[in-house]
């Protein structure tokens, strides 16, 4: 049972609050574009601070989204390796002055095999509008090298190349999908009437269809040595096709586009037809820089206890290269990659007992363990080992995918939702959208590719740096503050249920109310509503302690401020002050010839009393506003009763005045704040001076102004399975959530049975702290 006053009142006024937070957060707008940070989903902001898993895209996302074209490789020969541009390589430029066939084709493909459309701007410059910052970079890299796009005109393509004007007719757009994960164009030249096919895209999907006798050794080997140097890969191909050819094809395309049923499978099919017996001119290799802050950002959410995987489209060697700069995996001997590949299930098989012995042999070793798979072996292991792949997911902390598609991201997310795990995807494009609204938790960045991905999203930011923030302050905060209000409005409710079935038992259970409809109508709305709510802005530790020790998240992660058992502390709490209030009540006015009305305000005005040092105790950062709220919101209480006992008509007529003028009232109210606070403030001390928690160091380390030089190990333990366990049964008691709006939201503790090694384990696994994680079947 959730009160009103708990759900209506306060939980959804204050969540709407940390939402705009984070919108109103300047350190959270990107000052290059002046995007400021946005939160959709105003109900999740303290699921935030439990983050256990981020799965990210790379480009777009960890990566600038700048594309810089910088290499290329054309007929077996390597342009831009010596300065590390190609298009200052003279060889090139030596190339291209003397009309070499294969690198105007090379260059023609650059220039029109894509969606961009060139725009004349007022000073007569050629602006390129693209859907993809890919072919813009070969678009902009072809202009500089002589090969222009200068105008398109309905199905009409004009190409500048050395002051001479070439135009080409578009027959045909074989669209980019990331099952097909290449495109093409049918074009036909103006000039000569040839009917031409010009086709990009991944090596896996260009090389394979390689004319027969054409040797792409070298082709494969400058695509290896690119992604070796962290640079993005397209292959170039080019066929010339015969009219007839062309025409029974285009009949067959035309009806795939019609049809109603499986569209994209029959057009992938009869694109099929006519991709192949492709003369491979060559590969570009585009550079995507790191965005700033990504390493750092990365690494402080990975002390904070948070694993990470990436999902990209890219090349592994790619994708590798791009880890290992942002801090994702650390390089040997510190780390390990350990790789999941084949083409048969057999080879995938082998391969993933290979990798799941090295990580169960290997967990007592303080070493960074990660796996990388590519999308055919993560297709495999999904459909035939997928209870070995949980268990690998369980065990590893990070993990790389190579070439995978939208569903196999939202696939993963699954997977480790279905633990238990709560999860968060960030990406910049459509294509993870899907990811995004699989998460617990979806995060958007609004880049280049659009804004798909931040309008599907919780929340949108504009640089993955913001994540550490949104995270760690924003998360931490909205949980903490969050985990008090709930329990304490429990508690408030609690406290005047209590007084008023004791009240039955001494009245002969004869549904007598202690306090009158007038009281307890602004118990609730105005007596100890106020408090409470400016609670939305304490601060138990600086924004700059909480950055500089991430470690104290793992609180958060554990549940350790809101689950069954400081539920019950709450609860023994406003039985407690129940039997206090109750009890001096009675014995002080009970005797004497009171009326009932006076005996309800002295038992009320002493649950305001104990509720406003209640809060007081709970606060950690006193400001003006909330001693005023606090104090204030007291003497408020004696105002309002002061206006009702001035009412001949309210039933409560000179009630308040008569109190006030006795010094017993005042005597009760001291006897029932020193008896209901004394032993709270004793057991409160004791902890914090005696048994104090790592956050309770460092709000002492505040206070005194001194640093703090240690906290004590944050490595993770080893990583265990006990033998008797089922490998996906690997952690134990799940607290359910007492509060939560997220579908598949969960508050997790880690049980009186295993005691909360703060900094010395983080480590889902560890044998020690004998827990159990259930994963759900699919």
């Amino acid at each position: 049972m959730i009160p009103i006053s708990i759900k209506v009142v306060s939980l959804d006024l204050v969540k709407g609050l940390y939402a705009k937070f984070i919108e109103w957060d300047v350190e959270m707008v990107d000052q290059e574009t002046g995007t400021a940070s946005y939160a959709a989903n105003t109900a999740i902001s303290e699921d935030l601070g439990q983050v256990e898993y981020i799965l990210t895209d790379k480009t777009g996302t960890l990566t600038d989204n700048k594309m810089i074209f910088r290499r290329c490789c054309i007929g077996g020969i390597f342009y831009g390796n010596e300065n590390g541009d190609a298009l200052k390589d003279t060889q090139l430029l030596d190339a291209i002055t003397s009309g070499s066939t294969d690198v105007i084709r090379f260059l023609t493909v650059m220039a029109i095999c894509n969606t961009v459309i060139p725009v004349r701007s007022k000073a007569g410059d050629i602006i390129y509008k693209a859907q993809s910052q890919d072919e813009d970079a070969l678009v902009i890299a072809a202009a500089k090298l002589h090969m222009v796009f200068v105008g398109k005109n309905a199905n009409l393509l004009e190409l500048m190349f050395n002051g001479e004007m070439l135009r080409y007719e578009v027959l045909e757009i074989l669209e980019f999908t990331s099952d097909r994960k290449r495109m093409s164009v049918v074009v036909k030249d103006s000039q000569n009437g040839k009917i031409i096919l010009l086709s990009k895209g991944a090596d896996e999907s260009i090389l394979p269809s390689a004319r027969a006798g054409q040797h792409t050794r070298t082709i494969a080997e400058a695509v290896e040595h690119y992604a070796q140097l962290g640079l993005r890969t397209l292959c170039l191909a080019w066929r010339e096709l015969e009219e007839d050819e062309y025409l029974e094809w285009s009949v067959k395309f035309k009806e795939a586009n019609s049809v109603l049923v499986d569209r994209e499978w029959r057009i992938a099919e009869v694109c099929q037809l006519l991709e192949h017996d492709l003369y491979i001119l060559g590969v570009t290799a585009i550079e995507d820089r790191l965005q700033d802050g990504v390493p750092e950002t990365i690494e402080t959410l990975r002390k904070a206890g948070i694993n990470f995987w990436m999902l990209t489209g890219d090349k592994q060697n790619t994708a590798i290269q791009i880890a290992l700069s942002c801090n994702f995996i650390s390089p040997e001997p510190k780390g390990q990659l350990l790789l999941i590949d084949g083409k048969t299930e057999e080879d995938v098989s082998r391969s993933l007992e290979r990798v799941l012995l090295t990580m169960r042999t290997t967990t007592s070793e303080p070493k960074d363990m990660a796996f990388v798979i590519d999308g055919w072996a993560l297709e495999i292991a999904l459909k035939h080992h997928r209870k070995d792949f949980v268990e690998l997911a369980i065990l590893s902390r990070t993990a790389i995918c190579c070439r995978v598609t939208p569903s196999q991201k939202a696939q993963l997310v699954e997977i480790l939702k279905s633990c238990d795990y709560r999860t968060l995807a960030i990406g910049d494009g459509g294509n993870d959208v899907r990811m995004i609204q699989q998460a617990d938790i979806g995060v958007g960045i609004s880049g280049r590719e659009g804004l798909q991905a931040a309008r599907a999203a919780d929340y949108s930011i504009g640089r993955f740096r913001f994540l550490k923030r949104l995270i760690l302050v924003h998360g931490r905060y909205s949980y903490n503050r969050t985990a008090f209000l709930s329990q304490y409005s429990f508690y408030k409710s609690l406290l005047i249920c209590f007084i008023q079935i004791f009240f039955s038992f001494i009245s002969g259970v004869s549904g007598t109310s202690l306090f009158n409809s007038v009281s307890l109508m602004a118990y609730n709305v105005f007596y100890t509503s106020v408090p409470v709510l400016v609670s939305v802005i304490d601060k138990d530790l600086s924004e700059t302690t909480v950055m500089q020790h991430p470690q104290i998240l793992f609180y958060c992660q554990a549940g350790r401020l809101l689950n069954p058992s400081t539920f019950a502390g709450w609860f023994g709490r406003s039985l407690f002050h129940a039997i206090v209030v109750f009890v001096i009540t009675i014995h002080a006015y009970a005797y004497e010839k009171s009326e009932m009305e006076e005996l309800g305000m002295v038992a009320l005005s002493g649950c305001i009393w104990l509720q406003a040092f209640v809060v007081a105790q709970e606060t950690n950062s006193f400001t003006v506003l909330q001693h005023l709220s606090i104090w204030g919101n007291l003497v408020g209480f004696y105002v309002l009763n002061f206006l009702f006992s001035a009412i001949p008509s309210s039933g409560m007529y000179t009630i308040m005045f008569r109190l006030c003028s006795q010094p017993s009232y005042w005597i009760t109210m001291f006897l029932i704040v020193g008896a209901g606070m004394g032993p709270i403030f004793a057991l409160k001390y004791y902890r914090y001076t005696y048994r104090p928690s790592k956050i309770n160091i460092l709000q002492q380390a505040e206070r005194m102004g001194g640093p703090i030089l240690t906290l004590g190990n944050i490595e993770t333990q080893p990583r265990t399975i006990e033998k008797d366990v089922s490998p996906v049964s690997i952690r134990s008691p799940v607290y359910e959530p007492l509060l939560s709006e997220s579908p598949n939201a969960t508050r997790r503790s880690f049980g009186p049975g295993a005691p909360f090694e703060f900094f010395q384990s983080q480590s889902r696994l560890s044998s020690s702290s004998g827990y159990t994680r259930n994963c759900k079947d699919n």
